[in-house]
């Protein structure tokens, strides 16, 4: 059952959590486990898969998320991952969109568990890696015991390697996507028993955690923690991951080392044509608290997006931060 990084891992961000940000994470933490955005089956198996699917090797390790409801194309998808190089796949159970509910997955598979078990034990049947879920507590009106119970049982009973709960509900009918991640209210508690429920089972929990502390203090009850708005709005956070939760060093000593360190691959996708803002834009945040981080991001927001951006722009955005200590954030 064991699984790598269960500690800590970024996650699943649509239009966030691409494979440059993923790369720029690494240079962050050694040991985060980082996950792709959501790609549905019909894209991995249709669609242009050197774009969905490739990755750097140094993004290892990287888990690819699946958006899906047929357990014969999730188990096609996973075993194209896998063969891609992925070292986990992970089911989407806990988006809210409209697209999703139209395409019958995401949250409103919280509704069959069933389904959502047939699905894993096809996805299990199809790979070696690990295999596992990300769900809510429950959508519009269910039960949150009920449901969240019948969702680890099944995906249990099936072969799930973990079980990660973004501990709200999704409410389908009306909130939209944004608001489902602030307005339903936190229920941490409701995770924690469940991890009590199963207590040889990963239990990882997602929603609201901010802060590195706050993370460890959720290790006392669960098995993982997955960090997602903090860790991409403030990405110097991630500098403490290594140290606080896995007592290693961090790759770099500061957000400047860990600039420098990332110029060889910035490099090389300028080489290969990509622009300058599609990998700085993940990286707009890093000096957050710093005088004259404001500077910096107005800087790549603005010569940072030209189509001759280059290293140089980055390196005066950076010059116009000041290196003394930073205003005081919490870990």
């Amino acid at each position: 059952m064991a699984r790598r990084n269960v500690r800590f891992s970024v996650a699943p961000m649509m239009e966030w959590t691409d494979r440059h940000c993923r790369a720029f994470h690494r240079g962050l933490s050694r040991r985060a486990l980082l996950y792709t955005e959501m790609v549905t089956t019909g894209a991995v198996i249709h669609g242009p898969r050197e774009r969905l699917l490739g990755f750097d090797a140094l993004e290892h390790p990287v888990a690819l998320q699946l958006g899906g409801s047929d357990p014969a194309d999730l188990a096609q998808a996973s075993r194209i991952g896998a063969d891609r190089g992925y070292g986990e796949i992970n089911l989407n159970v806990g988006c809210p969109s409209d697209r999703v509910q139209n395409g019958r997955f995401g949250a409103c598979l919280m509704r069959e568990p069933g389904l959502v078990g047939d699905c894993i034990a096809a996805m299990k049947g199809a790979v070696s890696v690990p295999v596992t879920v990300k769900c809510r507590l429950g959508v519009d009106d269910q039960d949150i015991e009920e449901a969240l119970d019948a969702m680890a049982r099944t995906v249990f009973a099936a072969g799930a390697d973990a079980l990660i709960v973004h501990a709200r509900k999704a409410w389908l009918q009306g909130l939209s996507p944004k608001e489902n991640r602030d307005v339903p209210p936190l229920d941490y508690g409701r995770v924690h028993r469940l991890k009590q429920a199963w207590p040889d089972r990963l239990v990882g929990i997602n929603g609201g955690i901010a802060t590195i502390e706050e993370a460890r203090a959720q290790l006392a009850h669960v098995d993982g923690v997955m960090m997602g708005r903090a860790a991409y709005g403030e990405p110097a956070r991630l500098l403490a991951v290594d140290p606080d939760l896995f007592g290693e060093d961090a790759p770099a000593a500061d957000p400047f080392e860990a600039i420098e360190a990332f110029e060889p691959y910035i490099a090389a996708r300028l080489g290969e044509g990509l622009r300058l803002h599609a990998v700085t834009r993940h990286m707009l945040g890093l000096f957050n608290g710093r005088p004259g981080a404001r500077a910096y991001r107005r800087h790549l927001a603005t010569a940072g997006t030209r189509p001759d951006a280059s290293l140089a722009t980055l390196r005066e955005a950076v010059a116009l931060v000041s290196r003394s200590a930073p205003e005081p954030i919490a870990a």
